[in-house]
């Protein structure tokens, strides 16, 4: 993988402008949906169990995030993921809090089981529970997992190649894996942990990427290389200690963040 490979997904997301079916949760919709627009995507957020099934199908990406969880979200989600896969339509799911209550694990659990899903992407947490793997988890936010990016990698390997799919596991660094090819991406900043839903927008991110790159490990890795660099960019104009001014320059971020701030910016490598 090559930083002109990360510059073309951009510029396929950016030309092709694709549809992202989201069903995620209450906290973070319109972060989410204003995120989306600045990156070049165009987003739905679409939930009645009449219509999920109808906008999965014509949707470049279907997104699912358990953050807020109840009985008939699940069962829209479960409606939405079986079109898209009769579809070809790639599925990210979120396991948001996996690990904090049996009901989400379950749930999460149950997803990976009816479904195809061609990226997961959460915590170190929330992936390994998903699993199976014991790991601490309070509220939706994971405990630092030991050992720090050998660990994450192992465990995004371990995870894509019980589950089938490409895996993300992000942390201080993130890790993308297929179970063979693994990419560590370094980019980011601490404030990203300070504003609400900005986990829950890179998955629909990586969506965006997914919807216009088949090989998802590409797709994967230039989503979170191009959503590092934006935070950075961010970073730079409000300072380090100002998590309001920074989500909203973060969109700004987004939408300005370009081919040439990636080649200048992006911190990736292959790790074996």
């Amino acid at each position: 993988m090559t930083i002109d490979q990360l510059i073309a997904a951009l510029d396929k997301v950016r030309a092709g402008n694709p549809l992202v079916h989201n069903i995620t949760n209450v906290v973070v919709t319109n972060f989410t949906a204003n995120g989306l627009l600045a990156v070049g995507a165009s987003p739905v957020m679409a939930y009645a169990k009449e219509e999920v099934a109808d906008m999965a199908q014509i949707a470049g990406a279907l997104v699912l995030n358990m953050g807020t969880l109840d009985e008939e979200i699940v069962r829209g989600m479960l409606l939405a993921g079986k079109s898209a896969n009769a579809h070809q339509v790639p599925v990210i799911f979120d396991p948001v809090g996996a690990g904090a209550t049996p009901y989400r694990t379950d749930t999460a659990r149950l997803i990976m089981k009816q479904l195809r899903v061609s990226v997961l992407r959460g915590n170190a947490a929330e992936v390994a529970n998903v699993i199976g793997e014991a790991s601490t988890i309070k509220g939706v936010d994971a405990a630092a997992i030991e050992g720090g990016t050998g660990s994450q990698q192992a465990l995004a390997v371990q995870a894509a190649r019980v589950l089938g799919c490409v895996v993300v596991v992000t942390g201080k660094d993130d890790v993308v894996s297929d179970g063979t090819i693994s990419y560590k991406i370094s980019n980011g900043t601490p404030l990203l942990t300070k504003v609400t839903g900005t986990g829950c927008l890179l998955s629909s991110v990586i969506g965006a990427f997914a919807a216009v790159e088949k090989d998802l490990v590409l797709a994967s890795a230039a989503a979170l290389a191009y959503y590092g660099v934006a935070a950075e960019e961010a970073v730079k104009v409000t300072g380090a200690d100002r998590p309001g001014a920074f989500q909203i320059e973060f969109i700004d971020a987004l939408h300005r963040t370009d081919g040439k701030m990636l080649e200048q910016a992006a911190k990736f490598s292959r790790i074996e």
